[in-house]
This record gives structure tokens, sequence and C-alpha cells, in this order.
């Protein structure tokens, strides 16, 4: 019987030098990295004295499954979304920094919000409502394919919409509720 005692479980990360492999390392810097998904920390060596970095993340090993609209299912994959917002965003002045920023958020998102199985359906709306927010042209562009636009119509009521309702901007809370 444990009784009331209080137990703490301390886990030891034992990182070897990449230098000159000793196991004797510390802690001199930690701070979040990649918007939070990984922790970055700076070591030292405690033997030979130099420096170096690593990374720890946490592996995402739920994996989601996509029903695409023919009811077939295929393993999620974030590069597929990379490369619809790259097609999408063109010769667009969007750094890649930030398309693949856009990307890794959806991801998460998707990844806590869905256990085993998402609609592809939703995967393009959530694609197409960041790409309105990250660049209107870029935005058109992958909207034409996602919602089957069928023609010139469909795609100047699009743009009508935009002009009347126009993406906000980052770290802006909605004026009046609406999203």
């Amino acid at each position: 019987m444990i009784g009331d005692h209080q137990f703490r479980l301390q886990l030891e990360i034992c990182v070897h030098c990449p230098f000159c492999e000793s196991p004797s390392t510390k802690v001199c810097d930690s701070r979040p990295g990649e918007a939070g998904a990984s922790i970055r920390r700076r070591r030292e060596c405690e033997d030979c004295k130099k420096r170096f970095t690593t990374f720890e993340r946490i592996e995402k090993t739920r994996r989601l499954v996509v029903v695409k609209r023919d009811d077939t299912r295929v393993p999620f994959d974030s590069e597929r979304i990379l490369r619809g917002v790259q097609a999408a965003c063109g010769k667009r002045p969007i750094p890649e920094d930030a398309k693949a920023a856009l990307v890794q958020r959806i991801e998460d998102e998707l990844h806590r919000e869905f256990d085993r199985e998402i609609q592809s359906g939703e995967i393009g709306r959530r694609v197409t409502m960041a790409l309105r927010e990250l660049d209107q042209i870029a935005y058109i562009r992958y909207a034409s394919e996602h919602e089957q636009f069928r023609n010139v119509e469909d795609i100047a009521e699009a743009v009508d919409e935009l002009r009347q309702r126009p993406p906000t901007l980052p770290n802006q809370e909605p004026l009046f509720g609406d999203d």
C-alpha cells in the first residue's frame, strides 16, 4: 500500500554532445519553437564546452483519414494541402514560410478537432478561408477549384463577395460577433 505519500516521477533525458559524445550536457536556454509545436533547447557540453541546439516535438500518433467526395478513404497528408496552396499562390509575392505556416495551422486544427475521419470538403473549406485572409487572388484560384466554379458568373460572384466583405486583418476580432 502506497499510503498518503506523494511520489514524483523525474524524467532525465540524457543528450550526448554531438562533438565529443559526452553524456554531460546542460540546458542553457529553453523556449517554444514552431508556433508552440516544439521546444527549442540550447545546450552546452560540460566537457568540451561547445554549444548545440536540440528540438523536442510531440509525435502525432493519431492518423486522420480523409473521406473524399466519392466516399473513398485516404490517409491525411499535409503535403497535398501544401501543393494545393502553392498552386493557388502561383507567382504571387507570398513567402514560402507563410504558406507552410498556413498548412501547419490547418493541420494542427484538424488533429485537435477530429479523431479519425474528416471530409475532404471540410479541409478544402478551411484552406479556402485561410487563403482568403492571406491573399485574395490565391483565394479565388483555390476557391474556383474547391467550389467547382462552372462559369465566369461563379467567379464574378466570389469576387463581389470579396469586395463586399473584405478579409479580416490578423489578430482582429469581429466587431459584431459574426464570422
